[in-house]
C-alpha cells in the first residue's frame, strides 16, 4: 500500500495518470504557469475569442511574472474573465474585509489589478470571486461565457483542490459534481495555511470558506496545477498514481482529457 511514495526523483512522472511536467526551481514554476496564461490570452486574442480562467491564491508566485509580461508586450485583458477560486469568511458567513492580510480578493487587487496598467486591464464586473450569498452565479457566469479555458491551482496537504476537502462518504462521481459552496474549513488544511500564511496561528485562522466547486474545476478545458513545497513530494504521487477517490480530491484530475502537474525539483524528490 502507498507504493507510489516510494517513486524515485527519476521516476516520477513514469507511467502517471496525471501527465507531470519536472521543472528545475519553483521560478521557473511559476513562469511556466505564466506563460500558460499569456499565451491562451494572446491566441485568444488573436482569434478574437474572450478568455476565461480559473485563478488560485496559490501558487502566487505567477502573478507577479504574469502583469510584467502583460505590461511589456501591451497584452489587453479587456476580454478576459478571471474566476477565482475561494474566498475566506468571516463566522457570520460575509467575505473577510479586503484589508484582511489573509483576503484572496484583497490579494488580487494589490499583487494583479493595480499592477496592470488601467489601459490593459478588464472590467471589474470580470474579476469574479465566488459570493457566499449567490455560490451558483459562478455557474452561470460559466455557462454565459461557453466553459472554462484553463483551470490553474495548486494541490492541498490533504488533496484538496480549492477548499473541495474529502467526503469520504460520497463516491468519485459524486464528489466529480460538487458545486460552489460555502464549507468550513478542516483543521489540517487550517494548520497547514497557518504555517505558511500565519505564522503558526491556527486558533486565528478563518474557519470558514466560499469555494468554487469540483464540477467547475473538472469542466474546465485545462487544467494546471503547480507544486512546490516540501509536502508536495508526497502529495503530488498520491494525486497522479492514488487510487481516485473523494478521500483525496486532486486523483479526480486523473480522468480529465487535458490536465498537467507543474513539479519543481524540491517537490520531485523522494518522500521517504
Amino acid at each position: 500500500m502507498y507504493e507510489y511514495f516510494h517513486i524515485s526523483a527519476e521516476d516520477l512522472g513514469k507511467d502517471a495518470r496525471i501527465p507531470l511536467l519536472k521543472l528545475g526551481d519553483s521560478g521557473e514554476v511559476f513562469y511556466e504557469i505564466a506563460m500558460e496564461m499569456v499565451n491562451t490570452i494572446k491566441e485568444n486574442n488573436a482569434a478574437g475569442k474572450h478568455t476565461v480562467f480559473i485563478c488560485p491564491v496559490g501558487p502566487v508566485g505567477q502573478y507577479p511574472i504574469f502583469v510584467r509580461l502583460v505590461n511589456r508586450d501591451r497584452i489587453s485583458l479587456k476580454n478576459c474573465w478571471f474566476i477565482n477560486m475561494d474566498e475566506y469568511l468571516t463566522d457570520e458567513g460575509e467575505w473577510v474585509d479586503k484589508s484582511h492580510p489573509l483576503s484572496f480578493r484583497g490579494f488580487m487587487d494589490r499583487t494583479v489589478y493595480t499592477k496592470i496598467d488601467p489601459e490593459l486591464l478588464m472590467p471589474e464586473s470580470q474579476r469574479i470571486f465566488p459570493d457566499p450569498h449567490d455560490p451558483e452565479n459562478i455557474q452561470r457566469v460559466i455557462e454565459r461565457l461557453g466553459g472554462v479555458d484553463v483551470a490553474f491551482g495548486g494541490i492541498g496537504i490533504n488533496g484538496h483542490l480549492a477548499f473541495n476537502e474529502a467526503q469520504d462518504e460520497l463516491t468519485p462521481e459524486q464528489f466529480a459534481e460538487l458545486p460552489t459552496r460555502v464549507l468550513t474549513i478542516s483543521r489540517e488544511t487550517r494548520t497547514t495555511n497557518a504555517i505558511g500564511d500565519y505564522n503558526g496561528a491556527i486558533d486565528a485562522m478563518p474557519r470558514k470558506c466560499v469555494t468554487i466547486g469540483m464540477k467547475q474545476i473538472l469542466s474546465a478545458k485545462k487544467i494546471r496545477l503547480g507544486v512546490f513545497r516540501d509536502w508536495h513530494r508526497a502529495v503530488v504521487r498520491q494525486a497522479a498514481y492514488g487510487e481516485v477517490t473523494a478521500h483525496f480530491p486532486a486523483t479526480l484530475v486523473q480522468r480529465h482529457p487535458d490536465a498537467m502537474i507543474i513539479v519543481n525539483a524540491n517537490a520531485a524528490q523522494q518522500p521517504f
